[in-house]
């Protein structure tokens, strides 16, 4: 991670983050990240909003493209994992000053003018932790195998750790730094689940907002097949939930 680190700071010298740090990890993202960039706003209530785009590798000069948009960027030399890139966002966001850290997905399906609502119930006290649900929203993909899958994993994580969520694989999500500084991320892969299951083992407040799911602007996914993503995003649930589980609250 350090390697990563300097990478960010020989990239951006003496940069100034935002209270807000939206941390997008890319891989191989060229073709879509520009867009996800012009859409991204300047501040959120009066907070500025610094954009961190974290390159896990590929040689598609996705870095060139960022620093063209105006966000910072840092490059990890080979592909590592999102999980991974998100860690590394968050060592940034977490060294530099930042109040609030914004996740959202490369490929465009997320939309980044939702920020504000996703950032609200934080910002107003009612949340520390919200994550962006599809079903209280809308999906406009038409995998119903991956829709399915969504509520299945809903399911089992709330059964886990006595919550009542939507949507617990959904990577667009608004934390206080907090969180980050408190919880224990280990996957290098689907860790929207890790970091669900311990916050909620730390006694923080999560919360839902609807989202519109777009479907992927071009390419396809690189997360793998149905059955081989469902299998892992069930490795990270089952370990995730052993290591927190006698920290995980007893449902009332």
């Amino acid at each position: 991670m350090s390697l990563g680190y300097k990478d960010f700071a020989s990239r951006n010298p003496g940069a100034r983050l935002g209270p807000v740090v939206a941390v997008i990890a890319s891989y191989m993202e060229a073709d879509n990240i520009g867009a996800v960039l012009d859409a991204m706003p300047a501040s959120v209530a009066g907070l500025d909003v610094t954009t961190l785009v974290v390159v896990d590798g590929g040689e598609d000069g996705t870095e060139q493209i960022v620093g063209s948009h105006g966000a910072l960027c840092a490059v990890l030399p080979v592909n590592m994992g999102q999980g991974v890139a998100l860690r590394l966002g968050y060592q940034i966001a977490l060294r530099n000053g930042a109040r609030y850290v914004v996740t959202l997905d490369a490929d465009g399906q997320n939309d980044p003018r939702e920020i504000p609502q996703l950032l609200d119930p934080i910002l107003s006290d009612k949340a520390d932790f919200v994550i962006a649900s599809r079903r209280l929203g809308r999906d406009e993909t038409t995998d119903r195998f991956r829709q399915a899958g969504v509520r299945l994993f809903s399911l089992v994580v709330n059964r886990l750790t006595h919550q009542n969520l939507t949507d617990t694989s959904n990577g667009f999500r608004a934390l206080r730094i907090e969180v980050l500084a408190d919880v224990n991320l280990e996957q290098d892969q689907y860790q929207t689940a890790e970091l669900i299951i311990s916050a909620a083992a730390r006694g923080w407040r999560l919360a839902e907002c609807p989202t519109v799911w777009h479907p992927r602007a071009s390419g396809t996914s690189k997360k793998g097949h149905n059955l081989l993503f469902g299998a892992r995003y069930a490795m990270v649930v089952a370990r995730t939930w052993w290591r927190e589980r006698r920290a995980l609250p007893e449902r009332a």
